[in-house]
């Protein structure tokens, strides 16, 4: 819970929209602690960002499509 009430859970679409933010730093508290939360409790999107960081350490950016 937060000073503003209960987290809301983040989806699997909202996490693959701010994946990039999350990896670059860019997520307001909230939403970091959402994002972590959902990657604790989904092996999918846990694989996602893995591939996500490989993308970003091979490439050095995470391309925009």
């Amino acid at each position: 819970m937060t000073a503003q009430g209960p987290v809301q859970e983040m989806a699997c679409r909202e996490l693959v929209e701010l994946v990039t933010d999350y990896l670059e730093g860019r997520l307001e508290a909230a939403d970091r602690e959402r994002f972590d939360a959902h990657i604790a409790g989904c092996d999918a999107c846990t694989a996602y960002l893995g591939q996500m960081r490989q993308t970003l350490t091979a490439l050095g950016r995470i391309p925009e499509e």
